[in-house]
C-alpha cells in the first residue's frame, strides 16, 4: 500500500512540475506579490459599472453572457493602457483583474440571469406573478393547525422571498419599499455568508488536496499561463509564452468568428441565427435511437474541447472517453431493452435523454461512485500522514508539507474550517427557522455530512481531471422523499454547498505568484460594489420596462417555460403532486451501495495492474456523461500525444498546451465581445424612428 501511494505521489509531482514550467512559477522559490492594487480597484469599478450592465442586458435579450469576453477584454484593455503609460501590469495584477471580471459577469443557466444578485429577486418576482403560479390551485398542509389548505402557488410563496401578491411594488416596479426589507436582508446576509463559506472551505480543501496530497489540478495553469504571457508582453522580456499565446489568440479569433461571431450578429438581423457550426452541439439522438435506444448521442463542434484535450493528462481523457462510451452506447441500450429506463421515450432530444437516464439509473450510480472517490481519498490522505509519522526520524523519507510556503498569504487552517462550518450552521438554523416543519435531520445531513463530502470529492476531481462530477436532482428528490407538504422549502436557504471548485481557484492564484490575501481583499471590495451596481442597474431596467417583456426577447420566450418547470417541481411537494412517483425511485440504496463497492474495486484493480491512477478518476468523471464533448476532447488528446509531442518533444508540448488554450480563450472572447457590441448597436438603431 505504501509503495503504491509513493508511486502515485511521484506521478503527480511530475505533472505539477510540468504545470509550473508552463506558468514560469516555481512555487517552492517564488516570491509571492500583492495583486490587489489601485489598478485592480479601477478595473473592478470598470467591470461593475461598464461591463455588468451589458452582461445584464445581453442575458435578458439573448440568454448569453459576456463570459470570456468580459474577462479577456478587460485584461487586454488595461494591460495595453498600462503598457502605453509605461507602468505595465504585473502578472499578479492581471490575474486579479481576470478573477474580478469572471466573478462579476457570470450568468445563471437557462434563464439568462446576469448582473449580480438582484436579478434573482426579479426572477422570483416574475415567478410570483406568472399565470402558472396565480392560476394553479394546490393543497398544502398548514403545520400550525395540522389541516389541509387549498390555495394558489402565488399566495403560498412566503413573504421572506418576495413581497405579497397585493403589494404595490409590483405596480410601481421598485425595490424602494418596506415590503422588500426581509428579502433584501436575507440577500445581503447570504452574499456575505456565501463568500465566507467558499473561502473557508475552499482554502481548507486546497491545503489538503494540493499541499498534502499534491494533486496536479491540470486546468489551473491555463488562466495562470495566460496572465504570465500578457504580463511578459507588457515588458521587453517577451518569451515563448507570448508567442504561443499569440498563436492561440489568432486561432481563437478565426474560429470564434465562424462559431460565435456570425450566429450572434445574424441572430439580431434574422429571425433565426445563421450557424455554420451547430450550437451548442449537433444532436444525433433521434437519428440513432433505432439502434441505440436510450443513448444520448451527438458531437460538439467547439474547438475548445480539442484544446482541452491538449492540456488534460492523457489517462484522464482516455478514462472519461471509455466510460462515457460504455454508459451511453452500451449500457443505456441494454438497460432500455430490459425496461430499466421507463422515463425515456422515442423521439427525445439528447438533453431530455440525459435527464431521463440520470433519473432512472445514473443518479444513484454517480452517488455511489463519488462515495468511492471520497473513501479512496480519505484512505490515501491518511496513508500519507501515517507514513510520515512512522518515518519522522528517517532523513531519506519524503517530507510531508504541513506548513505553507512563506509569503503566500495563507491563514490559519483551523480558522478556515471553523468559518466553513459556522456558515453551514447559519444555513441550517436559518432554514429551520424559516421552514420549521421541514425535518431537521435533512438539513443536518446536507449541511454537516453531504456538503463536506461532496466538496472534498469535487476538489479531488478538479485536482485530477480539472472538472467536477455533479449529482443531478439530488436535492429535489430528497425534498420530495422527505414527505413535507408545502412549497416554502423550495425557497429555503439550503446548506447544500459544493465548494470544491475553490480549491482549483487557490491553485491558480498560487501558480501566478499572487498572495492569497489579494483574493480576500478583492472579494471584500467587490461585495459592496457588486451589490450597489446590481441594485442600480436591475432597478433601472425593471422600472423602465417590465421583465420579461418584448424589450427582452430571451426572457419573454424562456422565462414562462422555466416557470412551468419550476411550478411542476413545487407541486411535487403538495397533496397529489404529479412528480412524486417519478422521483421517489431516483435515489436507490440498492444501486448506490454496489456502485460505491464497484468504484473501490475498480481502483484496486487499476492499482494492482500498475495503471495510471488518473485513468480511474477520468473513468469516474465520464460515467453517465454525454459523448458530445468527449469525442473532440479525445481527438485533441490523440493529436497532442501522437503528433505535437513527437514534433516538439513531450516536455516542451506540455509547457505549450496551457498557454495555447489561454490564448485561444482570449481570441474567442474578443470575437464574442465585438459581435455582441455590433449586435446591440444594430438592435438599438433598428428601433429608432429615423
Amino acid at each position: 500500500m505504501d509503495d503504491r501511494v509513493e508511486e502515485v505521489r511521484e506521478e503527480l509531482e511530475d505533472l505539477r512540475e510540468e504545470q509550473e514550467s508552463s506558468t514560469g512559477v516555481d512555487t517552492e522559490t517564488v516570491v509571492y506579490e500583492e495583486g490587489f492594487t489601485g489598478k485592480t480597484i479601477i478595473g473592478t469599478l470598470f467591470v461593475a459599472f461598464i461591463m455588468l450592465p451589458g452582461a445584464l442586458y445581453l442575458g435578458l435579450v439573448s440568454g448569453t453572457g459576456l463570459g470570456a469576453a468580459a474577462e479577456w477584454v478587460t485584461i487586454v484593455l488595461f494591460a495595453e493602457v498600462a503598457r502605453r503609460s509605461f507602468i505595465p501590469l504585473k502578472r499578479q495584477e492581471i490575474y486579479v483583474l481576470f478573477y474580478v471580471a469572471s466573478s462579476l459577469t457570470g450568468i445563471q443557466g437557462s434563464i439568462g440571469l446576469s448582473g449580480g444578485p438582484f436579478g434573482g429577486l426579479i426572477w422570483d418576482g416574475y415567478l410570483h406573478q406568472a399565470p402558472q403560479s396565480t392560476g394553479t390551485e394546490i393543497k398544502i398542509t398548514d403545520y400550525k393547525t395540522g389541516q389541509q389548505v387549498t390555495t394558489t402557488i402565488s399566495k403560498a410563496i412566503p413573504t421572506w422571498v418576495v413581497p405579497p401578491e397585493d403589494s404595490s411594488v409590483w405596480v410601481q416596479r421598485t425595490f424602494l419599499h418596506r415590503d422588500w426589507l426581509v428579502p433584501l436582508f436575507l440577500l445581503l446576509l447570504g452574499s456575505i455568508l456565501g463568500r465566507i463559506n467558499w473561502i473557508g472551505g475552499g482554502y481548507a480543501l486546497f491545503r489538503i488536496t494540493s499541499d498534502i496530497e499534491r494533486l496536479p489540478f491540470p486546468m489551473a495553469p491555463v488562466n495562470a499561463a495566460g496572465a504570465t504571457a500578457l504580463a511578459e508582453a507588457g515588458t521587453k522580456e517577451e518569451s515563448w509564452r507570448w508567442q504561443v499565446f499569440s498563436i492561440g489568440a489568432m486561432v481563437g479569433l478565426i474560429f470564434g468568428f465562424f462559431y460565435l461571431g456570425i450566429p450572434i450578429f445574424t441572430g439580431v438581423l434574422l429571425p433565426q441565427p445563421l450557424m455554420l457550426i451547430k450550437l451548442p452541439f449537433i444532436d444525433l439522438t433521434s437519428n440513432t435511437e433505432g439502434i441505440l435506444p436510450g443513448a444520448a448521442t451527438g458531437i460538439s463542434g467547439d474547438l475548445t474541447h480539442v484544446l482541452v484535450g491538449f492540456v488534460l493528462p492523457f489517462p484522464i481523457v482516455l478514462g472519461s472517453f471509455i466510460s462515457s462510451m460504455l454508459t451511453q452506447l452500451v449500457a443505456n441500450p441494454i438497460l432500455q431493452q430490459h425496461g430499466l429506463l421507463p422515463t425515456w421515450h422515442a423521439g427525445a432530444s439528447a438533453i431530455y435523454t440525459k435527464m431521463a437516464t440520470d433519473l432512472d439509473v445514473w443518479m444513484s450510480v454517480t452517488i455511489g461512485a463519488q462515495i468511492s472517490v471520497a473513501i479512496i481519498g480519505i484512505v490515501m490522505a491518511g496513508s500519507i500522514v501515517m507514513r510520515y509519522l512512522r518515518n519522522r526520524g528517517d532523513a531519506s523519507a519524503p517530507a510531508l508539507r504541513t506548513a505553507p510556503p512563506p509569503g503566500r498569504g495563507d491563514f490559519n487552517l483551523g480558522l478556515a474550517v471553523a468559518l466553513f462550518f459556522a456558515s453551514q450552521a447559519y444555513y441550517i438554523f436559518l432554514g429551520h427557522y424559516l421552514v420549521p416543519a421541514f425535518p431537521m435531520m435533512f438539513l443536518l445531513f446536507f449541511g454537516l455530512i453531504y456538503s463536506p463530502m461532496i466538496s472534498y470529492v469535487s476538489a479531488r476531481m478538479y485536482g485530477f481531471s480539472g472538472r467536477a462530477v455533479a449529482i443531478p436532482y439530488l436535492q429535489q428528490a430528497t425534498y420530495i422523499k422527505s414527505g413535507y407538504k408545502g412549497i416554502d422549502l423550495w425557497f429555503m436557504p439550503s446548506p447544500t454547498h459544493d465548494v470544491g471548485w475553490a480549491a482549483q481557484r487557490f491553485r491558480e492564484v498560487e501558480l501566478t505568484g499572487t498572495k492569497f490575501t489579494s483574493i480576500i481583499k478583492a472579494e471584500m471590495f467587490m461585495l459592496p460594489v457588486i451589490l450597489i451596481a446590481s441594485f442600480i442597474f436591475w432597478a433601472f431596467f425593471w422600472h423602465t420596462s417590465a421583465i420579461p417583456s418584448s424589450q427582452f426577447p430571451y426572457a419573454q420566450m424562456f422565462w414562462p417555460l422555466n416557470v412551468t418547470y419550476r411550478v411542476l417541481w413545487m407541486s411535487a411537494t403538495t397533496e397529489g403532486g404529479e412528480a412524486v412517483k417519478q422521483f421517489l425511485s431516483a435515489i436507490r440504496a440498492s444501486v448506490i451501495i454496489p456502485s460505491a463497492i464497484g468504484g473501490v474495486a475498480l481502483y484496486g484493480l487499476i492499482s494492482a495492474f500498475r495503471l495510471p491512477v488518473l485513468f480511474f478518476y477520468g473513468f469516474i468523471g465520464g460515467t453517465g456523461a454525454m459523448i458530445h464533448d468527449q469525442i473532440p476532447t479525445m481527438f485533441g488528446a490523440l493529436l497532442g500525444r501522437h503528433y505535437f509531442q513527437k514534433r516538439f518533444g513531450a516536455s516542451e508540448w506540455h509547457r505549450y498546451a496551457p498557454v495555447l488554450l489561454a490564448g485561444f480563450s482570449c481570441g474567442m472572447g474578443l470575437v464574442a465581445m465585438v459581435a455582441i457590441a455590433l449586435g446591440l448597436i444594430t438592435k438599438s438603431v433598428s428601433f429608432l424612428p429615423f
